[in-house]
Parts: structure tokens; C-alpha cells; sequence
């Protein structure tokens, strides 16, 4: 799950990043009411945290931005104005939560986590890929019905291939979407984790669906198909 924080205040901006990141969300965080409205605008997320008293733009104008652009991506804003005047003006302008300053982290988490699931509710609850299946709101994954275990990025990284299903996906795609806007690492990260996810997915079950499209990218595919290039990555050391 992809999420942008708009918040202003450096030191709760960071451990907000911190905290959500730990709890297995991808996050992009910026600090100015401008920046976040391009890129709530410019980029496809999960859930917007949304402070109001911001700079350059104010949380309800960006929120006015973000509802024209997209009708449908939770919103949940937070601030430390309080009175139901605040909350009116917040929902009347397309809000889908409210959460007031100070506020507990783990209250806040399930906020998110309920916005989530309602959003999935005009999505698609439960991904299948062939007998491939995963539940995008437990995490729970399976292949003829043998439960995989994997981690939240291998689950991240699965859940973009799928809803993709078919599409050959490049190294810049996936990075764009399975890791946050400020990674600066290498682009192998892409290739260790296919690695990885298709040692999990494929190889006890004698399949191969996770293809490696030689100079283009990756696609994920219902059945084996009759071209699916050898892997041609080196077997990762250690995860990045």
C-alpha cells in the first residue's frame, strides 16, 4: 500500500514516515501544501494523510485539487484545529476521515487500515492470477490453495505484478510504485526481489509465471508460457 503524508512539522513528518513504513506501507512525505498537491495529483496512492494548516496551500484547497483529480483515493486529514466547524468544512469538501492533534499512532494506523479496506471495496478485495491468489486486505497469499509466506515488500512487489496481469512491467515501473519517491538505491533491488518472490511463488509448484522479458522488463502471466526466457539474474546476497 502506497501513501502520501502532507505534513509540515519536520520532526512528526519523519516519524510518521518511520512509523507507517515499519508497519509495512510504502510512503512518500512532503511538507508544503503546492508539493503535495502535485503529487497527490501527479502520482497514484493508496491513502493521502493530509495535514490543513499548511504552507503555500492550505490542507482543504489541496484537498479541493486531489477530489478533482481523483474522486475515489481516501482521504483522511490531519490537523491540530479542533471544533466541529473544522471537521464540517473537512468532510463537506470530500474527506473520508478526520484525526485531530495529539493523536495515537496506533489509532491512527487503524484509520488508515479501515479507509483501505472500504477503498478496496470499488477494487478488487481478492487478486487472482491463474490458481494464484492473493488477499490484498490479510496479506494472505496461496497457489492451489498451499499458503505462501512472504514479506510485506515480495507482497507489495506481487500485488503490483497482478493487478498488471500480462503487462511486461520495467525495472522503473515497479521502483515508481513498490518504493518510496526518495530511493536512491540501485535499480538491482528490482531483479533481487523477482528473484526472491519467484523462488516463492513458482518454483515449488513447478510453474513458471513470473517471466523475465529480456531487455523490457517483467510480466506475470495466468499460465506458463512457451517463451519464458531462463532467469537472468545473478542469485541475490543480502536484502536491500
Amino acid at each position: 500500500m502506497r501513501l502520501l503524508v502532507v505534513e509540515d512539522n519536520d520532526r512528526l513528518r519523519t516519524a510518521l514516515a518511520q512509523g507507517l513504513t515499519s508497519r509495512g506501507f510504502v510512503v512518500d512525505v512532503c511538507p508544503t501544501g503546492p508539493e503535495g498537491a502535485a503529487m497527490a495529483t501527479y502520482e497514484t496512492y493508496d491513502c493521502i494523510v493530509l495535514d490543513i494548516m499548511l504552507p503555500g496551500m492550505n490542507g482543504y484547497d489541496v484537498l479541493k485539487r486531489v477530489r478533482a483529480h481523483d474522486p475515489a483515493v481516501p482521504v483522511l486529514m490531519l490537523t491540530a484545529k479542533t471544533g466541529d466547524l473544522d471537521e464540517t468544512d473537512a468532510f463537506d469538501l470530500g474527506a473520508d476521515d478526520y484525526v485531530t492533534k495529539p493523536f495515537s499512532f496506533a489509532v491512527l494506523v487503524a484509520r488508515i487500515n479501515a479507509l483501505l479496506r472500504r477503498g478496496r471495496v470499488t477494487r478488487v478485495p481478492v487478486l487472482q492470477v491463474g490458481d494464484l491468489v492473493l488477499d490484498t486486505v490479510s496479506g494472505r497469499t496461496s497457489r492451489h490453495g498451499v499458503e505462501i509466506d512472504l514479506t510485506t515488500k515480495e507482497r507489495t512487489l506481487l500485488e503490483f505484478l497482478m493487478v498488471h496481469e500480462d503487462e511486461i512491467l520495467t525495472r522503473t515501473q515497479i521502483i515508481d510504485h513498490c518504493w518510496d519517491s526518495v530511493y536512491e538505491g540501485s535499480s538491482n533491488v528490482v531483479e533481487v526481489y523477482i528473484h526472491y518472490l519467484r523462488h516463492k511463488i513458482d518454483e515449488p509448484f513447478g510453474v513458471r509465471t513470473l517471466l523475465t522479458r529480456r531487455g523490457a522488463g517483467y510480466q506475470l502471466v495466468a499460465h506458463q508460457a512457451e517463451d519464458a526466457s531462463p532467469e537472468d539474474e545473478p542469485p541475490p546476497q543480502d536484502r536491500p
